[in-house]
């Protein structure tokens, strides 16, 4: 795959102008743009449309956790938006799953992308709720719960993706949040890793945030990204 088709560039600011900066300063270096919670519910879903008209890919960050019918709708509103993904929670269970893939079989464009474990978690946290099994073993076991739910792909850290490709086999996609390059700070994500360390294991798109919005020169920075992937 082309690195520039495998760099989904984080756009977790707190307002729509800073948002749309760093995409205009990104210009043609970037296509594929990442919108979460929190830039969702400042700037509303107009951002979105505005995006994909600019001919850019949106990865919609929702996580989604609710009652089947309502995460149904949720997946059929973004799909309306021409999001190319979306987050369902694996932790959901496979109902929860398996009404988002229903939900996006209308938007032949879309993917439902299932979060295993949040990259920030750990062992220990994992335990506070519950779950006895280290953090490495969770993300393989919702990852197959994923996969029999029809979803896509999954989302997980660096450090699970050859467990998970082993697992899933080369259809399903692997996007990795928490990536950053060497000397960076991984910030809150516990189970960091860099750009060509999970492509070589077998990611399929990568996700990276401040090493690109916050670089002095956002366009020079994602060179460096692709550039780290390249082989």
């Amino acid at each position: 795959m082309d690195p520039n088709q495998q760099i989904i560039v984080a756009l977790d600011c707190d307002s729509r102008r800073t948002a749309e900066d760093i995409v205009a300063r990104l210009g043609d270096e970037c296509r594929f743009y990442k919108v979460g919670l929190e830039l969702l519910t400042v700037a509303g879903p107009d951002l979105i449309t505005h995006l994909v008209a600019q001919g850019k890919e949106v990865f919609l960050d929702l996580k989604l956790f609710e009652i089947p019918n309502s995460v149904a709708g949720a997946v059929r509103a973004a799909g309306a938006l021409g999001v190319s993904m979306v987050t369902v929670h694996s932790m959901g269970g496979t109902a929860i799953m398996a009404a988002a893939v229903d939900a996006a079989r209308a938007f032949p464009e879309l993917r439902v992308l299932a979060l295993t474990v949040v990259t920030s978690m750990t062992d220990a946290d994992l335990a506070d709720i519950g779950v006895a099994s280290p953090a490495e073993e969770q993300v393989v076991r919702l990852a197959r719960l994923a996969r029999k739910a029809g979803c896509h792909g999954v989302i997980a850290s660096p450090q699970d993706v050859a467990a998970l490709r082993g697992a899933l086999g080369s259809g399903a996609l692997i996007v990795t949040p928490g990536v950053t390059l060497p000397g960076d700070s991984p910030a809150e994500h516990a189970r960091p890793g860099t750009p060509r360390a999970a492509v070589a294991a077998g990611a399929s798109h990568v996700i990276v945030g401040r090493t690109v919005t916050r670089a002095t020169d956002p366009a020079a920075a994602f060179r460096h990204v692709r550039t780290n992937i390249a082989p």
